[in-house]
């Protein structure tokens, strides 16, 4: 038989159309099949737990499995680079954190480009709350600095580990103070909250889940938090910025991420879920209990933000010579 140019080039043209049509039919479908959600802590942090949270609440949704899978690591690096070279076929999406911001300025070259992600919503928001021994002689932030000013060596703050969202805030608080100040890293805040209970730190500025016992028997006290506003998790603490520290602005944060080329359609479908499962009354207390706020966004918004926080922390990295562990 033989094969004209107009037939090979119609078959072509067919295999082409058709291979569109599978695609779209796949983006239609989706998901068709168990979703995985990277979390870049182990089990049982806040990350963790609410991830699973989370992914009930997508599941639900969208009427799939969506498991969460724990690769903790390097800094986070090492969820972050699994998902960036996952299939950008909808079934793997990183449950990004505030490192993501701040790997880079503290470790230098990566094994990934930030470039191999997309952003597809922000999720949930951890407030840093500045928390003393209930039996130091200051009662109250200013009094903290103060103190800090009178000592030598000043302030020392104990977080969970170099480079961490709360090591970053407190080095922030010191600048904002003009105080002296020194970070104490231990590995997580269980550790953190045992030196400070001890009277052997001054002060943390960390989640204050793992410290509500303890301020709630009397033997810590929250002086504020570091958001921009007063936090439903402990409303009663001012923020910083009304205590006269209006540069001290942080807070850890939890979003979701997907290979670059995951199709538009997909990453719309997902972001809308996941607004729907952060605006979930049962979800959002679930939330608190942790020390959590729920909080939703568009993915141009998500991806602001990360901009501005990858911005912003690489110069206070730099302008304190930080470098990561």
């Amino acid at each position: 038989m033989k094969v004209t140019r107009r037939t090979l080039l119609g078959t072509l043209a067919a295999s082409l159309c058709a291979g569109s049509s599978l695609r779209a039919f796949a983006q239609d479908d989706w998901p068709s099949h168990l979703v995985r959600l990277v979390s870049p802590y182990a089990a049982g942090g806040a990350s963790d737990i609410s991830l699973r949270i989370l992914a009930e609440q997508l599941g639900r949704g969208l009427a799939q499995q969506f498991i969460v899978e724990n690769k903790p690591g390097a800094g986070t690096r090492v969820a972050t680079e699994f998902a960036a070279r996952a299939a950008p076929d909808g079934y793997t999406f990183l449950y990004a954190a505030a490192p993501y911001a701040t790997a880079e300025a503290l470790f230098g070259k990566l094994n990934y480009d930030r470039k191999d992600l997309q952003p597809v919503a922000m999720a949930v928001v951890a407030p840093l709350f500045l928390i003393v021994n209930a039996q130091a002689s200051f009662k109250t932030v200013q009094e903290l600095i103060a103190y800090g000013k009178s000592r030598p060596d000043g302030l020392t703050f104990a977080s969970p580990g170099a480079g961490s969202q709360p090591h970053l805030a407190a080095e922030l608080l010191f600048r904002g103070a003009g105080v002296k100040g020194l970070n104490v890293p231990f590995r997580g805040d269980a550790p953190a909250y045992t030196e400070l209970l001890a009277g052997r730190v001054d002060a943390t500025l960390t989640a204050i889940s793992t410290a509500l016992p303890h301020i709630e028997s009397g033997k810590l006290r929250v002086l504020g938090v570091a958001s921009a506003n007063r936090s439903p998790i402990y409303p009663q603490a001012q923020t910083l910025r009304e205590q006269g520290l209006p540069s001290v602005i942080a807070s850890g944060w939890y979003g979701f991420m997907a290979p670059a080329a995951t199709p538009r359609t997909i990453v719309d479908r997902l972001q809308t879920e996941i607004n729907r499962a952060t605006a979930d009354p049962e979800v959002k207390r679930k939330l608190l209990v942790q020390g959590l706020e729920a909080r939703g966004s568009t993915a141009a918004e998500f991806g602001k933000f990360i901009d501005d926080e990858t911005r912003k922390w690489s110069e206070l990295i730099r302008e304190a010579s930080l470098k990561g562990e």
